[in-house]
């Protein structure tokens, strides 16, 4: 279970608070108005914003003194994250080994994680050459191949079509579900969370509430979350 206990990030101006568990498992989205710290409270779990106050664990353990490199999970951006002067594979075992001096086992590891997401044949591409839908694909089996628990993502699909986008949507269900990874996800798109989140978490107005399930929150939203919606 990921837990914020008492959690508080001031930035200047900018205030959030949380007091929340995220079962473990789940697929949770992270929704609310642009600006209100969607962003900022997956990298304080990432570990690259520090909170003021409180603590982030997870299975009881807390992450304060593990750097980002060390703790539990990975964290997917909209940009991917991609180097472009290495290709397909070798993008991938920088998920098992950064000095990619990968083993048989590993280079097996990384040819299965390529077709688990459908891009095998693209071993040698380099990240350039491909669609902006393989490149996602690259990251996410990058994502898999370092096996831990929790996955963040920070909007990795926003800039694919409405159709590639489901398609990725429900690649991350399929292989969360498999792996019983929990999987927390910043979505400025309620068809997003409707799609795939068993819970939602709504961030508005400086605090971060606890997940409810997501069917039932857009059915009867909250004020703040009605105004962004637009209802």
């Amino acid at each position: 279970m990921l837990t914020l206990e008492d959690l508080s990030i001031r930035q200047t101006d900018f205030h959030l608070c949380a007091n929340l568990s995220v079962p473990t498992g789940s697929l949770t989205a992270v929704v609310g108005p642009s600006g209100a710290g969607k962003s900022t409270l997956l990298s304080a779990i990432a570990g690259f914003v520090a909170p003021t106050t409180g603590r982030i664990l997870w299975q009881g353990q807390d992450l304060a003194p593990l750097p980002p490199g060390q703790r539990p999970l990975s964290i997917l951006f909209q940009d991917q994250n991609l180097f472009p002067h290495l290709t397909v594979a070798q993008n991938l075992g920088l998920g098992l080994r950064p000095d990619l001096r990968l083993g048989p086992a590993d280079q097996a590891r990384v040819s299965a994680a390529i077709g688990r997401v459908d891009l095998t044949g693209l071993e040698a591409r380099k990240p350039g050459t491909l669609s902006g839908g393989e490149q996602s694909r690259v990251a996410l089996a990058r994502a898999l191949l370092r096996a831990r628990p929790l996955l963040l993502l920070d909007e990795p699909f926003a800039a694919l079509g409405p159709a590639l986008k489901k398609e990725m949507l429900d690649l991350v269900r399929d292989i969360a579900r498999e792996n019983g990874t929990t999987v927390l996800m910043v979505s400025h798109d309620p068809d997003d969370a409707l799609r795939i989140a068993d819970l939602t978490i709504l961030v508005a107005e400086g605090r971060a509430e606890p997940p409810v399930p997501t069917r039932s929150l857009f059915a009867a939203p909250p004020p703040a979350l009605a105004a962004y919606l637009g209802n």
